[in-house]
């Protein structure tokens, strides 16, 4: 049966291995977009600017909120995904 079965549904083959690629595509782009890292050295490189004088502390605090919701985000998936390292 395996080789009846390889042989029928060898057409599908091109099919497989496209999603395949698809799905680790997918998978990279995830593990990218979720990615606590960034997120924390664009904290880091914020609070430079502040220290610095090169942002004022509207546009820092603006900035900040926007960087600390988006850590929300990746938290959350992460608690969803069962992944909280």
């Amino acid at each position: 049966m395996g080789l009846i079965t390889g042989v029928l549904t060898f057409p599908l083959a091109p099919v497989r291995g496209t999603a395949w690629v698809l799905d680790q595509v997918l998978l990279a782009a995830e593990r990218e977009y979720y990615d606590p890292e960034p997120v924390r050295a664009q904290l880091a490189r914020l609070a430079d600017d502040l220290a610095n004088g090169r942002i004022d502390a509207e546009e820092f605090d603006r900035r900040e909120d926007e960087l600390l919701d988006r850590l929300d985000e990746i938290e959350e998936y992460r608690r969803r995904r069962g992944n909280s390292s």
